[in-house]
């Protein structure tokens, strides 16, 4: 709460916590002193994948349990936001288990509603779903499932349809997949507070520091 507060009396530019606290307790100070942007119903946390040449956005991992249509469509315009403070030409895709369609579901249909909200909220971006995440990343699988959309096997920022999946899919990147995984950056907040997790390094602690002074310039 002391650090909170010294981001909302701008004697701090952003808080960086969480490697020795749990990602409740750096959010809630946050969500109830800080607050959301307007506009904006609900923060979001996000983790930027990077190996080599490589650089990735991952949505939402940290924060929404269960995100509804309307909070997908905040969580992937928001994402395509954060992409752009790294020099990462958004392109989102929407993921499920199934591919425009290809299976029909309660949560299928809330990630398919969830891509119109977002294209209404910003038709400029490129943006497209539902997908299997081989359709979003492997052009020859996009060309089979999904061929005519905006996406072409060419996907950067992937939303998630649940914190469940999100957590999970960016610890394989991490473990198994050789990726650096920079985060969780919180989205949608008045001034920048992110969170770390308790068993980040301290190489994982100095970028998201970094991030975090983006977050602040940016916001100037």
């Amino acid at each position: 709460y002391f650090g909170t507060m010294l981001v909302y009396m701008d004697k701090a530019d952003g808080l960086v916590s969480g490697a020795a606290h749990s990602t409740a307790d750096t959010v809630r100070p946050a969500l109830q002193i800080i607050k959301t942007k307007e506009g904006i119903k609900k923060t979001s946390g996000v983790f930027i994948m990077v190996r080599e040449e490589e650089k990735y956005v991952f949505a939402d991992c940290a924060i929404n349990i269960a995100p509804d249509s309307q909070d997908l469509a905040e969580i992937a315009v928001g994402s395509a936001e954060t992409a752009k403070l790294f020099d990462i030409d958004p392109r989102v895709a929407m993921l499920s288990f199934s591919t425009k369609g290809s299976a029909k579901s309660e949560e299928t249909e809330k990630v398919a509603e969830a891509v119109n909200i977002a294209k209404e909220k910003a038709p400029e971006l490129t943006l497209d779903g539902e997908f299997q995440f081989d359709a979003a990343f492997v052009p020859s699988v996009a060309e089979k499932k999904a061929p005519g959309s905006v996406l072409n096997g060419d996907a950067n920022v992937f939303v998630f349809p649940g914190l469940e999946a999100g957590n999970i899919g960016y610890k394989i990147a991490q473990r198994l997949g050789g990726f650096d995984a920079v985060g969780p950056i919180l989205q949608g907040l008045n001034q920048p507070v992110n969170d770390l997790s308790r068993g980040c390094s301290s190489e994982d602690a100095y970028k998201l520091a970094l991030i975090t002074a983006a977050q602040a310039l940016d916001a100037q």
